[in-house]
């Protein structure tokens, strides 16, 4: 029996402290508790596998999994128990450590269109690299990047966002946007700054969107016909589309790639890859001027390569992204079964990838709507559903999708009266969630 009316007081107190302590209240935007209903964001006491409990003793089937950097699920004995060993042996040295040698061979073991790695910890530690290397390894300033949510928190892509606050209006004249699946509005770019883009950067595909026949072939193309770099972002799809990236799916090799989030299970690990002529301007046996490539003093801690190396295991031994499938589909599936049957296709639906779903919600006029998208939150949240997608891991059982397609079965019928009235005034129990990225705050405390 699913358990409603759950208390969050703790986690509120807990939550009004944070604001008090950390700008935003959360250290990713993403964490927020503006993107979950009023005073029910929980916050977490521990988890283990697809389960999360937070500070109130309530119970939560989570999805999203740590914005998507757990595949295998909480606390995975192999990977914790790795990452035990090599702490207890030091962490930090001023030396490289064999398992700096050890992470790489497996690392290039896995992807075979690159020739040397270099590992760092966060995925805007990667990709921002890869754009300075393909501006050294040109001569040019400008960027194309793809319409995809996210690629770095460094001024090259936030000054484009509407939170570019701080950051100089010059930067954002370096950087030409095209659209995905549209080759021709890249070749636009490449007409319009001659001579001038570095390299174009891109998601191979997304959870909602793959790549149309050709046209990643087509990227390819006009990047050599103009002497760009092309690079791949595989951070969600990296070992979740593949362990051997998206490029391995499609069959399309970029000359860098930009690795992280599930490559340690949660443990803080990146990886920038590439082609050795590009990535030795970063190294000693180039006679060009060196690029300054990722010296970060935590990059190499034995704790991440240990854990990257068991995932490594995980992969070669057992078939997450199998089990990640099968659980997405069931779950789709299960969902959409539901809304169908309330008569609410259209209005609530699971989509995407399976091994990568989100759910869309919308209002009485079929408009994609926060306001609806709150009202959702807060009954599955009810429920004991955690998450702002449907993003599973391979620890998600049988008894957790049918957990949450009950959670959603009664949800559906506070918001089919919320589509029936036009309006979720009277349903929702506080203000709606909103874009982590947006220019400005709540005009009140959260």
């Amino acid at each position: 029996m699913i358990e409603k009316n759950r208390s969050f007081a703790e986690s509120t107190r807990l939550q009004h402290r944070l604001h008090e302590l950390v700008p935003g209240g959360a250290h990713t935007y993403a964490r927020g508790s503006d993107q979950y209903p009023d005073e029910m964001a929980p916050v977490i006491e521990r988890g283990s596998g697809a389960r999360v409990w937070d500070v109130d003793g309530n119970e939560f089937v989570e999805y999203g999994m740590g914005l998507r950097a757990v595949t295998l699920g909480h606390g995975y004995s192999p990977v914790v128990e790795a990452a035990c060993a090599a702490i207890r042996d030091g962490m930090s040295f001023s030396r490289p450590s064999r398992l700096e040698v050890e992470a790489a061979e497996d690392f290039l073991g896995l992807v075979s269109t690159a020739d040397m790695v270099k590992f760092a910890k966060n995925g805007s530690d990667a990709t921002t690299a890869a754009i300075r290397l393909a501006r050294a390894a040109t001569g040019r300033d400008m960027v194309a990047i793809c319409n995809h949510p996210f690629f770095s928190v460094d001024d090259w892509f936030i000054g484009g966002t509407e939170m570019s606050a701080g950051i100089p209006s010059d930067i954002t004249d370096k950087v030409a946007r095209f659209s995905y699946n549209d080759a021709q509005s890249l070749a636009a770019v490449f007409d319009a700054h001659p001579g001038e883009i570095c390299g174009v950067i891109m998601e191979a595909a997304t959870a909602m969107a793959e790549p149309n026949p050709g046209f990643l072939e087509e990227v390819r193309a006009l990047c050599d016909r103009h002497g760009a770099l092309l690079v791949f972002d595989e951070m969600i799809t990296g070992f979740r589309w593949s362990e051997h990236g998206a490029q391995s799916v499609y069959g399309v090799t970029p000359d860098l790639s930009c690795w992280g989030k599930a490559m340690g299970n949660g443990f803080p690990i990146s990886a920038l890859a590439g082609k050795r002529e590009v990535m030795e301007l970063g190294g000693l046996n180039t006679d060009r001027d060196r690029v300054f490539l990722l010296s970060t003093t935590h990059g190499p801690e034995t704790a991440s390569l240990a854990a990257f190396r068991a995932v490594v295991r995980a992969y070669a031994n057992g078939d997450p992204i199998g089990r990640m499938e099968a659980a997405g589909r069931r779950l789709r599936d299960g969902v959409n079964e539901v809304v169908a049957d309330a008569g609410l296709t259209g209005f609530v639906e699971a989509l995407g990838r399976p091994s990568c779903l989100v759910f869309a919600t919308r209002d009485a006029d079929g408009q994609p709507s926060q306001a609806y998208r709150t009202l959702f939150l807060q009954e599955i949240l009810d429920r004991g559903v955690l998450g702002q997608s449907f993003v599973v891991s391979a620890a998600h059982t049988d008894d957790d999708i049918d957990m949450t397609i009950e959670a959603v079965s009664g949800a559906i019928p506070t918001y089919r009266r919320a589509i029936e009235a036009g309006t979720v005034d009277g349903f929702l129990r506080g203000r709606p969630v909103a874009p982590a990225l947006r220019r400005k705050a709540f005009p009140r405390r959260l």
